[in-house]
């Protein structure tokens, strides 16, 4: 791929540029993340070449990169016999036919579902008991996706069906992502036979749920959404029934495992840093009383509560890797980049880039009160992408984060155990706490001003 800077009406790139083999590319990355000492304020990366010094500005990024790449192709397949391409977030104006689902009015009208499965989760915990929490979030968080997707089409059986297959094939696509050769994949080994398996099992239950609601009533969800769409109702113009089931497998991808990793990644940093675990406690005990569940009034008053959020998306993001397609010959960075180049980039090594925000390493959750970020930090902040190929439903994944995690602390304080070192995090597709187990203790009302004593 990198040997396309040779021909002859593609300039070379300048010499403060370099042309790298994709291993090269992704060994830098893994370099980076792992904190090896270099400087990490670099690069988005990309397959065929790397410019060293790419800042926030870079990775928003041209108009003619488009969301593709090898896990876009790669998660189309359902099987050998037809490909199913995902849509990407911007194609032929069908963003704007789920936008509405995802806005911030909207968004409220599903309080009620994520705080009462928030607070079904941490009930079933007993207390000083050893909780798997990524587990328990991945569950909280495939329930409330399919609940916002497809109402209650799935039980509790398939629901964690849904769960299992959407671990395999995230894990199978960041392979897929970082060596891009199709022949190894169509080999029948172990991996990707599960990887197949479980892909193929995720569209047949989401064909089987689509082919009961056509059976059935209607609902007020996603689904309902497509199918009025693809019936030709409304003023939107009609989609086909093969875009009804890509969009849901799109969201279900997208929705799900990132959402349990930023929760996971919030009570870990949270017991690790007890003064801002205080604020987050003092803030829930003023304004949930008697350890009420968090309601659409209250979103707007969980100030320090959604800055917890925003700050483990910045030092801990699932989403570290992203990759965009050039539609058109273009420039990125200064980097002449080729039609039809892939190009990866870190949100990552944005959010810990000293120049954007001091300290990085640090858990800050103050960076993000009202006030306090610069606009070069909101630039660098890109936990769901940014531009025209931002994530549609970042002001729900934020919502649901704010009011699961508001939930949860106001009920249960999670404690790391005694005897376990902290493990480093393997990058994937995504990245984060992917086995974390943390010891659950009670919280009553006030408990912060005795541990603040």
């Amino acid at each position: 791929m990198a040997n396309r800077y040779c021909s002859r009406h593609i300039p070379r790139p300048r010499s403060r540029y370099r042309v790298v083999p994709p291993t090269a590319c992704v060994s830098e990355f893994f370099a980076l993340v792992r904190g090896s000492g270099r400087d990490t304020a670099g690069p988005p990366a990309c397959l065929d070449g790397v410019p060293p010094r790419a800042g926030p500005r870079d990775a928003q990024g041209s108009a003619h990169l488009r969301q593709g790449g090898p896990a876009v192709r790669q998660a189309g397949e359902a099987d050998g016999r037809r490909p199913r391409h995902l849509p990407t977030a911007g194609a032929s104006g069908k963003r704007r036919l789920l936008q509405p689902a995802f806005r911030p009015s909207h968004v409220a009208e599903y309080t009620d579902l994520v705080t009462e499965e928030a607070d079904a989760v941490c009930r079933a915990w007993p207390d000083g008991q050893d909780i798997p929490v990524t587990e328990a979030m991945m569950a909280l968080t495939t329930r409330v996706t399919s609940r916002v997707l497809l109402s209650d089409s799935l039980d509790d059986r398939t629901t964690a069906e849904v769960r299992d297959c959407l671990t395999a094939v995230v894990r199978g696509l960041f392979v897929r992502t970082i060596v891009p050769i199709d022949a190894l994949f169509r080999l029948p080994t172990p991996a990707n036979r599960r990887y197949r398996r479980a892909l193929s099992r995720l569209h047949e239950i989401i064909d089987a749920a689509i082919a009961e609601r056509r059976r059935g009533a209607d609902h007020d969800d996603v689904l309902g959404t497509l199918l009025k769409a693809a019936n030709g109702d409304g003023p939107t113009r009609a989609i086909t029934d093969q875009e009804v089931h890509d969009h849901l497998i799109t969201l279900l991808l997208t929705g799900v495992e990132t959402q349990a990793l930023t929760l996971a990644g919030a009570f870990s940093l949270l017991a690790r840093n007890p003064q801002a675990e205080r604020r987050l406690h003092a803030e829930l005990d003023s304004l949930l009383a008697e350890g009420r569940r968090p309601g659409p009034e209250d979103l707007p008053h969980l100030v320090y509560t959604r800055c917890v959020v925003s700050e483990t998306l910045r030092h801990s993001s699932p989403g570290w890797l992203f990759t965009r397609v050039a539609t058109k010959e273009t420039e990125l960075g200064g980097c002449r980049l080729p039609e039809g180049a892939t190009v990866l980039y870190s949100p990552h090594l944005l959010h810990h880039d000293p120049s954007s925000f001091p300290e990085p390493e640090r858990f800050d959750p103050d960076r993000w009160l009202p006030g306090q970020p610069t606009a070069e930090q909101r630039r660098a902040m890109m936990p769901f992408s940014a531009g025209s190929r931002k994530c549609l439903g970042d002001e729900f994944a934020m919502v649901e984060a704010t009011l699961a995690l508001a939930t949860i602390a106001g009920r249960r304080r999670l404690r790391h155990l005694p005897d376990r070192a902290e493990r480093k995090q393997r990058p994937g597709i995504t990245m984060g706490p992917r086995s974390l187990v943390m010891v659950c203790e009670p919280r009553t009302a006030g408990d912060h001003v005795v541990d603040n004593a």
